[in-house]
């Protein structure tokens, strides 16, 4: 059994939140918060606060499993929309710039789930 839980439009690009994910995957769950809790990046409290969601998913779809032995069977974060911004220039001129948004997906489940799953 896999929980999933996940984040849309969070405020940090998909190519610095994947620098936080790559971290936590395979951890177990609760080495996982621990990572995240001592990591110095500023999308980290948010990939925990979505870990946590997954585990307490897991917690509410089945009462008798053991939160000590959840892994992170997958996570990934995939690009959001973005949002589209002009910047004053020199000489009348205006600098477009993107401000990027991700969608964070962490799942967790028993040590070999992914491969059951498939």
């Amino acid at each position: 059994m896999i929980a999933k839980a996940e984040a849309r439009m969070v405020r940090t690009s998909p190519q610095k939140a994947r620098l936080v994910i790559d971290l936590i995957r395979g951890q177990k769950a609760g080495d996982a918060i621990t990572i995240l809790r001592t990591t110095n990046k500023r999308v980290a409290p948010m990939i925990e606060k979505v870990l946590r969601s997954a585990i307490a998913n897991a917690e509410n779809r089945d009462p008798d499993v053991d939160v000590d032995s959840l892994y992170i069977v997958e996570c990934y974060v995939n690009e959001g929309p973005r949002l589209k911004r002009i910047r004053p220039a020199p000489m009348g001129r205006a600098y477009r710039y993107q401000r990027r948004m991700s969608h964070i997906v962490v799942k967790v489940g028993p040590k070999g789930a992914a491969a059951q799953e498939q």
